[in-house]
């Protein structure tokens, strides 16, 4: 066990006692090394178990001793990523302690996000409580359509297209509470054009042949069968 990196953490953050500290936090000198060994001055630095920020902690250390530009990613899951993690990165930058112990910040910034619900649920089917923009974003992003040329749900086109993706049309035909089946009906509203055409819907009525000669290709919408 590193002794010295939880005197650190705690001259950064304050805990009620050192039990609740990190049983085995490591130095910031220690990564900063590695940093050192491992990266160049643009560096984007990844830690997926990010703990008590150690490693955002090194990053900006290295910077203000290089003149480096390295930016750091880091991910947590559990429930002290924004008191712990996130607050340590916020004190180091900013300045911490006070008096002849008061550690001047070392700059720098960053943005903390949370996750929202999982668009897909343990099945591999669309979560029922996703927003419906994050399902359609999601479809667009999969099927290459860039984000500028995404369309937003009341595009005046048709609320189920999505965009275009070298020259492939993409069509979204979801409702959260009816299924949705793709049919000449369907197909005459969505398509006035001849052309390459995706589209997704939870059934398909027409026949190979007559897709295949259409230039029309089907997905079916990833979603509980039960609510079929």
């Amino acid at each position: 066990m590193w002794i010295g990196s939880k005197k650190e953490l705690l001259s950064i953050i304050d805990f009620e006692s050192s039990e609740d500290v990190f049983i085995t936090p490591k130095p910031s000198t220690l990564i900063e090394r590695i940093l050192q060994l491992a990266t160049d001055k643009n560096s984007v630095v990844l830690d997926s178990y990010a703990g008590s920020g150690t490693t955002a902690h090194a990053v900006l250390k290295l910077n203000t001793q290089d003149g480096g530009n390295r930016r750091f990613i880091l991910i947590e899951m559990m429930d002290y990523a924004e008191t712990l993690t996130a607050e340590r990165v916020r004190r180091v930058m900013s300045g911490y302690g006070e008096g002849s112990k008061a550690v001047a910040g070392l700059g720098g910034g960053f943005t903390y996000q949370s996750l929202g619900e999982p668009l897909f649920d343990d099945c591999g089917q669309l979560n029922p409580v996703v927003d419906l923009a994050a399902i359609r974003d999601y479809v667009a992003w999969q099927e290459g359509i860039p984000k500028v040329a995404r369309l937003p749900l009341d595009n005046p086109q048709h609320r189920y297209r999505l965009g275009e993706a070298d020259g492939l049309r993409v069509f979204f035909a979801y409702e959260p509470e009816r299924v949705t089946t793709l049919d000449l009906d369907l197909l005459a509203e969505l398509v006035q054009t001849p052309g390459p055409t995706l589209i997704y819907a939870d059934q398909l009525a027409l026949g190979e042949a007559f897709m295949r000669r259409h230039a029309i290709r089907f997905k079916k919408i990833p979603r509980d069968i039960a609510r079929l």
